[in-house]
């Protein structure tokens, strides 16, 4: 009887023992706001995520926990926060979500959208000792330097008088990136790569399939999201348009690559290689471990592609912008450039480390504009604690660049435009971006830290120095400088820079 007694006493009270060893269970998740089903925070994105995602951490904090889908989310929106993922914690969020369209058009061979392990640690070692190294960017000088003398000649060319025509600067930039990247990449200017007939062209096949590469990249593909959902992808033409681009780089650089196999071509300059050459020497070198397909040399280029030609322009860009809407900055900045490079009409890179102010308007744009101000996401490898929050295994983190950039506790009037924030003796002069204050991230840090930053900062300083050096700069008659931003991964002006150049020099 006793035992029929305390059966029935243990099943009577087995639901609420197990609603409490259930609650037990339940992780420390961080603040969420309100989400749909199935859809889950998407909602909440809108046009603008970075914006959107940090005014829900006005409300919610610099730690959420949302959820994307059906993919749980970490958004991180401070300093703090930030050093917690890319330093203390960083091994854990090391690796990388899976992404559609990085499998897709990078052959799922590149080095950024990686998970992380040996292959990404091979490649990254690769691209950091082969291709990025500070030893082969000096080596890469003269070409950024001819490139820049060649934009700066074409903005005077359309009339000798003492102001000039309008100039669509936004698209000088673009020519002057991608003109530099396939120099140091591929051995010839993208206006050189044949054309659609396959003829010596103008370079129009190679930069239509570059802006659909890096518009597909930072594309939202539901299915990384909502597996369920994927074939939306495919009736809306993104997964079609993906294949298409896909095959056309393959046949583009398969042709570049057998060039330089068969001896077709110059060096870049002098003994200088290109990135196609280091790589095919790297794939004869048994020393790094990792044997080299041709598919990861196509791989590794298009990385270089996809990191070092939007982001680059689009930062010069809004720094420009900045400069426009400050003219007393602007002739700061020309004061001490023209101060510097006495009697040279042209900016040279021995005078680099001479710009001090010049620097501070680096900084202080790429504060307010990172050119992708959420960073490459990440994702945990294991389960950890942040701030006392359980964060669970393979949770995605998305870090706000954007939002760290603006941060009333680590910046004083954040939304301004202030420079000498940055000069000597200023609060934040010894504030960098390379990874090791994390109130300014536009690079990342940690391990997954871009390993670009010297070569991307040594075209953007020396284009911005020329540009301000050589000419005034002014909107056209009639025209307020506008402010406002595109989409997509890389976030530009949403309208180009059309300006009014007036030549300092004859």
């Amino acid at each position: 009887m006793f035992f029929i007694s305390s059966l029935f006493l243990a099943l009577l009270l087995s639901p609420i023992l197990f609603f409490f060893h259930k609650r037990r269970k339940q992780p420390n998740l961080p603040p969420s706001p309100f989400k749909l089903p199935i859809l889950g925070n998407l909602h909440q994105l809108g046009s603008s995520p970075h914006r959107s995602l940090h005014a829900l951490s006005q409300k919610h904090g610099p730690l959420m926990f949302l959820h994307m889908g059906l993919s749980p989310t970490l958004i991180v929106s401070s300093r703090g926060a930030a050093e917690e993922i890319m330093k203390t914690h960083d091994l854990i969020f090391s690796s990388r979500p899976s992404s559609f369209m990085a499998q897709k058009l990078l052959y799922g061979k590149d080095v950024a959208f990686a998970p992380y392990d040996e292959y990404w640690r091979q490649t990254r070692k690769i691209c950091i000792v082969e291709l990025l190294s500070s030893k082969r960017v000096e080596a890469y000088r003269t070409v950024r330097e001819d490139e820049i003398m060649n934009m700066m000649k074409k903005i005077s060319s359309p009339s000798s008088s003492s102001q000039l025509g309008l100039v669509n600067l936004s698209e000088l930039l673009g020519s002057l990136t991608n003109d530099i990247i396939c120099r140091v990449a591929l051995g010839k200017k993208y206006s050189q790569i044949e054309g659609e007939d396959g003829g010596s062209g103008n370079g129009s096949r190679f930069k239509r399939l570059l802006e659909e590469f890096t518009e597909l990249l930072g594309s939202f593909y539901v299915g990384d999201f909502i597996p369920s959902l994927a074939w939306i992808g495919r009736l809306c033409g993104l997964v079609e348009r993906a294949e298409k681009n896909s095959r056309e780089w393959d046949d583009l650089l398969e042709g570049i690559i057998k060039d330089h196999e068969d001896g077709k071509r110059e060096t870049v300059d002098g003994n200088v290689k290109d990135f196609v050459d280091v790589l095919l020497r790297v794939q004869k070198d048994t020393s790094f471990g990792l044997p080299l397909t041709k598919d990861h040399i196509k791989a590794l280029i298009l990385d270089m592609f996809a990191a070092g030609t939007d982001t680059t322009y689009t930062a010069i860009e809004w720094m420009m912008a900045e400069l426009l809407r400050n003219p007393k900055v602007m002739k700061k900045v020309q004061e001490e450039l023209r101060g510097i490079a006495v009697g040279n009409s042209m900016f040279t890179e021995d005078m680099l480390h001479q710009m001090n102010y010049l620097k501070s308007v680096i900084k202080e744009t790429m504060r307010l504009h990172p050119p992708i101000p959420l960073l490459v996401p990440r994702e945990s490898t294991k389960s950890s604690k942040i701030y006392g929050y359980d964060i669970p295994a393979k949770t995605r983190v998305i870090v706000n660049a954007w939002a760290t950039g603006r941060d009333p506790i680590s910046w004083e009037d954040p939304d301004k435009f202030q420079p000498e924030r940055f000069v000597d003796g200023a609060n934040k002069s010894h504030v960098d971006f390379r990874g090791h204050d994390f109130e300014l991230i536009p690079f990342g840090a940690g391990r997954r830290i871009c390993p670009g930053i010297h070569f991307a900062m040594s075209t953007v300083e020396c284009t911005l120095a020329n540009l301000l050096h050589r000419f005034d700069w002014k909107m056209p008659d009639g025209v307020d400088i506008d402010m406002d931003e595109g989409h997509g991964l890389t976030i530009r002006k949403k309208t180009p820079l059309i300006l009014v150049p007036t030549p300092c020099f004859p």
